[in-house]
């Protein structure tokens, strides 16, 4: 029989720390926000379309309204990151797992299981970010 077991941690971070997990929570926040506006603005041409169609002002096309994908927006994280310099600052791996987060909720909302994604809030009062221990880049002394 397996046995899975889960630990609680209460971390108490000093002042730069605290900083640095501030700016990942706004940056995982800014990527999200950033990519599903994005999404939104092509669903809404896709409905504009649909509709000039079906009243006969277009051509029938084949043209599908295009769902997220998660490994384009990943590979468009540099490119934003040149336009937004203040996302070098933060962890890349929250950033793409944030991505992740919203191709997944999208996903989901088009299978049906769930609500459409909306906005993240700088006002929700839980605030968080995921990422991977990797090369080192997180330690509990």
């Amino acid at each position: 029989m397996i046995v899975h077991k889960a630990y609680k941690f209460r971390i108490y971070p000093n002042k730069e720390q605290i900083e640095l997990i501030n700016k990942t929570i706004g940056c995982s926040r800014f990527v999200f926000n950033f990519f599903l506006g994005k999404q939104k603005e092509k669903d809404a041409y896709w409905y504009i379309c649909e509709e000039m169609r079906q009243n006969g002002q277009l051509t029938p096309n084949n043209w599908k309204g295009e769902f997220l994908n998660k490994y384009e927006t990943v590979k468009a994280l540099p490119h934003l990151k040149k336009h937004y310099s203040f996302l070098k600052e933060v962890d890349s791996i929250a950033l793409q797992k944030s991505v992740e987060n919203l191709a997944d909720s999208y996903s989901r909302y088009y299978k049906k299981q769930n609500k459409k994604p909306r906005f993240k809030s700088k006002r929700n009062p839980v605030q968080s970010y995921t990422t991977k221990q990797t090369n080192g880049n997180i330690a509990v002394t």
